[in-house]
């Protein structure tokens, strides 16, 4: 029996921005994420972390984050859209392709209700959205002890 989205899933960016916004939520980072976007801003790694990110503590581990502003927004939301999307963090990149989303249509479906891009637009195969869930699933966050 193959999984809901065997004739692949429809997703088309709308720039609402409700993803990067609205809600209080957590942008984990990886290593990969912080020197990518560190390189990208021409910075520092430790100076990219102290001026960009917050440490979450998530009870046996602490992760690193990017900082909200006092409106939930994102600290790289501009009007004008993501100050550093050529080096969004892989998390960024590869929603609504997360393996919770993809658990099965009705959690799409679920999903799809705050994101008006999802069903719409360009069709994404099988094989393209497995291998964007591997990309989010191989980029491991960084855990502090």
């Amino acid at each position: 029996m193959g999984c809901f989205y065997d004739k692949g899933l429809k997703f088309s960016c709308q720039g609402c921005r409700v993803c990067c916004s609205v809600d209080p939520g957590f942008v984990f980072l990886s290593e990969d994420d912080i020197q990518r976007m560190a390189d990208g801003l021409s910075m520092e790694r430790q100076a990219f972390i102290d001026t960009y990110c917050r440490i979450v503590d998530m009870g046996q581990m602490k992760m690193i984050s990017l900082l909200e502003k006092e409106n939930y927004d994102c600290i790289f939301l501009t009007d004008k859209g993501c100050k550093v999307y050529p080096y969004r963090p892989v998390q960024c990149a590869t929603y609504p392709f997360w393996a919770h989303i993809l658990e099965n249509k009705d959690a799409w479906d679920e999903e799809a209700k705050t994101c008006p891009g999802m069903n719409k637009g360009q069709l994404h195969s099988k094989d393209e959205i497995d291998k964007i869930l591997e990309t989010r699933l191989s980029n491991t966050p960084v855990v502090l002890i």
